[in-house]
């Protein structure tokens, strides 16, 4: 007897097990980095122009030019890679010449403060024009937003005030709403102001002839119970269910949160344990749900415009960028210039390195032969996958030449095959 029970005795034990698989659909994959933004940009609101993005973009140029202006001192100023900083040096450059800005953050919060409300109006109404003159020239990022005031601060009529008036605006001048537009909603607090901000939302597209569900919002995790909620789970999953499938991403705001856990300010660094913790709690709660987690920023500028400062502003951003890269967030903010080139110098610099390891290793799998001193199993051959298209799309490396070193088909790299 070859078997203790005929098919028909698993029946009602698979139908369960099917209903489960089912659940788990809520999950549909890991959807990687492709199409997230490296950098979002937040500029104060009285100080966002139709031309601000080329102007962050030709001053970036302007450090990388006078402080790092050869292979030698980029390798030096940003910890790269020697094999590789020739190499990063150009894709950084050419980054910046193309497409400096990749996300766009008018602030109404915590850069932008308190004003008299006739004031605010004004530069809701200006700000999203420039952001519409910027679309019109082609200048403007893949996508922008806003970012309003918080509910938990007892701001909520001046944070809808200026949503309605931004977006009012923008809507009128554009002939309907923009691609790429995001709101950012910060300092989440309860499960429930974000229940309401969608709501509002949908209030919006309603008065505005929008599509349904057309207006996405981001939450900021800037406070404690945004991390674990009152009874001790984790709030990512509450957050999101109140989103009610308006949630593109969350994003972590370091200051904010370690001001509020009660560390001293020389403790407030993106890479402190205590953001460690809040972040892995996130990613593990996110996972498979399609909404991405971007990190938070640096504080720290180059103080002077003299080489020695710029280059450890740039060492601390580039060290902090690599911590999240690391730890599998590759989205964060930028506040200045700087940043912009530190930023892309730290990601290139980080993925450079293992293109030609990642290429034999894929072509391998292709061929159905082990790879030179590794076994890897699908897991590792999609996460492997997963870092080509990554540095593709960050454009670290283009993408015929992943194709020729691979021997990879388009839409095997590109993952629709």
């Amino acid at each position: 007897m070859s078997r203790s029970f005929p098919d028909d005795a698993w029946r009602d034990l698979l139908e369960r097990a099917r209903r489960a698989a089912a659940e788990l659909r809520r999950f549909p994959a890991d959807p990687g980095a492709a199409g997230q933004p490296l950098e979002t940009l937040y500029v104060p609101a009285d100080r966002v122009t139709a031309t601000t993005t080329v102007e962050f973009g030709a001053e970036a140029l302007r450090l990388l030019d006078a402080h790092a202006a050869d292979p030698a001192s980029f390798e030096v100023a940003f910890g790269v890679d020697a094999a590789v900083a020739e190499r990063t040096r150009a894709r950084v450059r050419a980054k910046l010449e193309r497409a400096p800005v990749e996300d766009l953050r008018v602030d109404f919060e915590d850069g932008y403060g308190a004003r008299p409300d006739d004031e605010e109006d004004r530069h809701a109404k200006a700000a999203a024009r420039a952001v519409q003159v910027s679309r019109g020239d082609g200048t403007a990022p893949p996508s922008f937003g806003l970012r309003v005031k918080s509910f938990a601060d007892g701001a909520e009529g001046r944070s809808l005030r200026t949503l309605d008036t931004f977006l009012t605006t923008l809507v009128e001048a554009a002939g309907g709403l923009p691609d790429g537009f995001v709101v950012t909603f910060p300092k989440v607090v309860t499960p429930e102001h974000v229940a309401h901000f969608a709501e509002a939302l949908e209030r919006l597209e309603i008065g505005l002839g929008l599509a349904e569900r057309s207006l996405r919002f981001e939450v900021q995790v800037e406070t404690p119970r945004s991390v674990i909620g009152p009874d001790g789970s984790v709030a990512a999953p509450g957050i999101l269910e109140a989103a009610a499938g308006r949630l593109r991403a969350m994003h972590f705001g370091v200051f904010d949160y370690t001001a509020a856990l009660g560390l001293m300010p020389w403790e407030q660094r993106l890479d402190h344990p205590a953001n460690d913790f809040a972040r892995n709690a996130l990613q593990v709660a996110l996972a498979g749900t399609g909404v991405w987690i971007s990190d938070g920023s640096s504080n720290v500028v180059p103080a002077s415009d003299r080489t020695e400062g710029v280059h450890a502003a740039w060492g601390v951003h580039a060290h902090h960028v690599r911590h999240s890269l690391r730890h599998g967030f590759y989205q964060g903010w930028d506040l200045h210039p700087a940043h912009l080139v530190s930023r892309y110098a730290a990601v290139y610099g980080w993925l450079l390195p293992h293109l030609d390891d990642a290429a034999s290793r894929v072509r391998a799998w292709r061929r159905r032969v082990e790879a030179h001193g590794v076994l890897d199993e699908p897991a590792t051959v999609a996460s492997l996958l997963r870092y080509l298209r990554f540095a593709v799309s960050s454009g670290a490396v283009d993408e015929a030449e992943v194709l020729e070193i691979t021997g990879l088909a388009r839409d095997e790299l590109l993952g629709s095959g």
